[in-house]
């Protein structure tokens, strides 16, 4: 609604509660188009083991700060 404050991003870790600082952007090729990116957002806290989780699986593609999230969708 125009006016009102964005919402607060919150990290995608389990539990977590927490603003979100960055914006870690992925995609399983084995399910997804190349250009196509999901998002897991994560607070400091966790921003190490969210992209560890992805990368050793292939599915990290690009962390952007949490500011920046539109500026990096496709």
């Amino acid at each position: 609604m125009l006016g009102e404050a964005p919402e607060r991003l919150t990290c995608s870790a389990r539990g977590c509660r927490a603003t979100a600082t960055w914006a870690l952007r992925w995609n399983n090729p084995r399910l997804h188009p190349p250009e196509r990116r999901k998002t897991w957002l994560a607070c400091d806290a966790h921003r190490d083991e969210l992209e560890s989780f992805l990368g050793v699986r292939g599915f990290l593609r690009e962390v952007v700060p949490a500011a920046r999230l539109d500026e990096a969708a496709p």
